[in-house]
Formats: structure tokens, C-alpha cells, sequence
């Protein structure tokens, strides 16, 4: 049976399996349940959730289950992914738990967990926790009177991650000055971006910043910059800065509106931890889908490099196995371990912007350090994942595709581990070449397996 948990946590069709409010329930309970181990008097987890309609049943669902289990549960509202990881550690919970789907359309919501120490749980815990839904091994374990949990609604989280996210910018400096346009991608970080940045003295204008519960990432965010990138020209900004639903990635733009990649922001943030002694080990932690400018960047910089799979956990336990500070993905997930447990699209912002502030040059400017080789990623839309060697024909097409690319690009197709899709990736030499290969491999996945 295919595991529950991806590489993000729970996710899916919203009141749909598993995504429904009775597995929410089992899913607060086992969680719960796993929780208690720790010896303490009071148990508790910190709940947030996006800004997607769906929020509010899953939300109600996990409550209940929790509190069922007799542990107490704090409700912070909308939170962003990164907000949740640090209210877990600041207020001693016991884990924390956030409904989001990060970057997929409305329909879809989801659950990650974090531990108590801010890190997502790992995948024995996750096991776990899958074991108990299924087996139904704690299906009669149920306090009762004073035992039974509560539920408390926290109003001032929003405040004390603000505080924290300011505190990861350089005490010595402001942003006095500097004029940015933030597209909150109607989500989880449409109060929070704006008050950190204003309060650090920015002149802030905010694009997709009025949630309804049903537009969140809708043509806006992280995913689609469009729209940001004609602000920024259209006020003469100094930057432009993209989150997505949940606020745990960051895409930027700058004074042109030209799009500036995962990859460039890390690589620019890479060189300045080096020329100011933070980079630990002289190591960034990237992932198989990074682009050959990016790695060709960091050897020209002197810098070394570890490659994970993709997924930003994986980032995080090569990081750690490595000692390393500073890790991400193209995608716009960026570690700085040096100030949070997981990928945090205001922090990566505001790392970014001390490097602007640091070197007193334009963004267009320091992203010159990488020059992005030709890439084309095509996702196809799956009814199933069977193993791509068993798609017919798939492998004579790549071979076909690598005997022309030769030493001058590469091919990749994996899985998305939170979405029905496939990935098709292909970096080679000329924009024509990249695209016409790409789209003979998509071809094919989509004859095979596609919807």
C-alpha cells in the first residue's frame, strides 16, 4: 500500500481520502498519542493552517483528536509553515502541526508535522504514526474527565514570529530605503511579510495579499511572477520578492522584474556567508534538480558542494550529516540553519536583501555571479506511479536524448513526492534543444501513465 506521508507531510483532495475530516481526527489522535511518550504533567501541540477554505474543518478535526487523547491543543490561525516550526520550539510544545498544501491549487489541503525541537518529524515517527491509523491500535485508549484535552486559541503568535524573523537581520542595519513589492500568494504570510518588512524600514507594497479561502497560489506566488515582475517595473522597486500558500519558499525578482531562480538566490546569499566567515564547512547542500550554473557558480567561488535528493528534509539531513548552515532547492526552498529548523521564505528574504545591502549593488547585478544553463521542466499530470523503467519505451527516448546531449546536459524525470505528476527535466546546451527533448519525453510519460 502506498505510504501515507510524502515528502511534505499528508496531502491531497480536500474532504477527499486522506485528506477528509475523519482522517484528520485519526490523524490528530495517533499524533497525540505519539506526543505523550514524553514524560511531562500537561501535553500540548501548536496547530496553524493557509488561508485555503478547507482550513477550518481540518482544523476542527485535528482539535478533536487531539483533545480526545487528553492533550491540549494551542490554535494560532493563519500561520505560515516556518511560523509553526518555530511557535513549536518558542512555546514547549509537544509537536506542532500545520494545514497547508503549500503550493498547490485550493482544492487540495494537507498536514505536516513538526517535532518538538522545530524539525520535521522523521520517517520512523511518520511510520508510526501511519501504524496507529491503520492497525487501530489506540482506538479504545480514551480519557476521560479532567483528563481530556482543551483547546486554546493563541493571540499573539503572529507577533512573537515577527520578532523572530526581524532578529535573523543584521542588528547594525535597516532597510531604510530600499523600495520592494511582496506578492503573498493570497496565503499564509499575507499579514506577516508585510509588518517584517516594514518594520525593518522598507518602503512595502503588497500584490495578492487579500485571501478569500479559494484563491490562494492562484496565478500569483512563488509559482507565477508575472505579476510581480511588472510591479516592480511599473514602481521603479529596488526588488520584488515571491512567497508561496505556506510561506516556506521565496522567488525573487529584481529591478528589471527578470526572475531570479531558487538557485541564484542561494548562490548569491552563498558567496556573501563566505566573504563574511559564516559558511560553515564551505559547503552548500543542493539537490539533483539544480541547475549546471548553479554548481559551475560554487566552483567558481571556491565553494563545495553535497547533493540530496529532492525534498527540502532531504537538504536539511545532509546539511546536518555535513555541518552545514546553508542548503535549498531551485524550487525556492532555502535553509539557513544557522537561524531556523526548516525552509523559511521571509528569512531566505531577508538574507537576500542583507546581500543587496551588504554589497550596495543592484539584484540584477549579484545574480551575475550564476548564469543558468538552458532548462526545461515539463510536469505531467499521472493516474499512477508505476516504476519509470516499466513505462514502455521511456528508456530508449532518454538513452536517445542523452547520446545528443552528451557531456553538455543532462536528463531527469522523478516522481513528485506531494502531487499526482510526473517531472521531466532536461538541461542542455540551446534553449530549442532543451524544449524539443523535453517535450519527446513528456510524450511519452503522458501516452503511458498520463491524465
Amino acid at each position: 500500500m502506498e505510504r501515507m506521508f510524502g515528502t511534505d507531510g499528508i496531502r491531497g483532495i480536500a474532504n477527499v481520502h486522506p485528506m477528509t475530516a475523519e482522517m484528520a481526527l485519526e490523524i490528530g489522535r495517533a499524533a497525540a498519542y505519539v506526543c505523550k511518550k514524553h514524560p511531562k504533567q500537561r501535553h500540548k501541540i501548536v496547530i496553524g493552517k493557509d488561508t485555503r477554505v478547507s482550513g477550518y474543518m481540518l482544523e476542527s478535526a485535528l482539535t478533536a483528536g487531539i483533545c480526545s487523547m487528553g492533550v491540549d491543543v494551542l490554535q494560532v490561525g493563519p500561520m505560515s509553515t516556518p511560523g509553526i516550526a518555530f511557535l513549536t520550539r518558542s512555546m514547549r510544545a509537544d509537536a506542532g502541526m500545520m494545514i497547508s498544501a503549500s503550493h498547490n491549487p485550493y482544492q487540495d489541503n494537507g498536514i505536516k508535522i513538526f517535532s518538538r525541537s522545530g524539525f520535521k518529524l522523521p520517517d520512523a515517527e511518520e511510520d508510526e504514526i501511519e501504524d496507529l491509523i491503520t492497525s487501530g491500535r489506540i482506538k479504545d485508549i480514551r480519557p476521560t474527565a479532567e483528563e481530556i484535552g482543551r483547546a486554546e486559541r493563541i493571540k499573539d503568535a503572529s507577533g512573537r514570529y515577527i520578532v523572530f524573523c526581524k532578529n535573523t537581520f543584521p542588528e547594525d542595519q535597516t532597510l531604510a530605503g530600499m523600495k520592494i513589492v511582496l506578492d503573498c500568494s493570497n496565503g499564509a504570510t499575507y499579514r506577516l511579510a508585510p509588518a517584517v518588512f516594514s518594520e525593518l524600514g522598507a518602503d512595502v507594497s503588497t500584490i495578492h495579499c487579500e485571501p478569500n479561502g479559494v484563491n490562494i497560489n492562484d496565478r500569483c506566488g512563488s509559482q507565477h511572477t508575472e505579476d510581480l515582475s511588472a510591479r516592480v517595473r511599473e514602481l521603479g522597486a529596488d526588488v520584488g520578492l515571491a512567497f508561496d500558500g505556506d510561506g516556506d519558499r521565496l522567488i525573487a525578482v529584481d529591478e528589471r522584474g527578470v526572475r531570479m531562480s531558487g538557485d541564484q538566490i542561494l548562490v548569491i546569499c552563498a558567496r556573501m556567508y563566505k566573504d563574511l566567515g559564516l559558511l560553515r564547512n564551505n559547503l552548500v547542500v543542493a539537490t539533483v534538480m539544480s541547475n549546471f550554473g548553479f554548481f559551475a557558480a560554487l566552483k567558481r567561488l571556491g565553494i563545495r558542494e553535497a547533493v540530496s535528493k529532492v525534498g527540502d528534509r532531504y537538504v536539511l539531513e545532509l546539511l546536518q550529516e555535513k555541518g552545514g548552515v546553508l542548503g535549498g532547492e531551485e524550487s525556492g526552498h532555502i535553509i539557513f540553519l544557522n537561524h531556523h529548523t526548516t525552509g523559511d521564505g521571509i528569512v531566505s528574504a531577508l538574507q537576500l536583501l542583507w546581500a543587496m545591502k551588504e554589497s550596495g549593488r543592484p539584484l540584477s547585478e549579484l545574480a551575475e555571479v550564476m548564469t543558468p544553463s538552458p532548462q526545461k521542466i515539463v510536469n505531467v499530470d499521472v493516474t499512477d506511479k508505476p516504476p519509470l523503467e516499466t513505462l514502455h519505451g521511456l528508456q530508449e527516448k532518454v538513452r536517445a536524448a542523452e547520446a545528443e546531449l552528451g557531456e553538455r546536459g543532462r536528463v531527469l524525470i522523478r516522481y513528485s513526492g506531494t502531487q499526482s505528476m510526473c517531472r521531466v527535466l532536461v538541461e542542455g546546451p540551446t534553449e530549442e534543444m532543451t524544449g524539443r527533448l523535453t517535450m519527446a519525453l513528456a510524450d511519452v510519460v503522458r501516452e503511458c501513465i498520463g491524465r
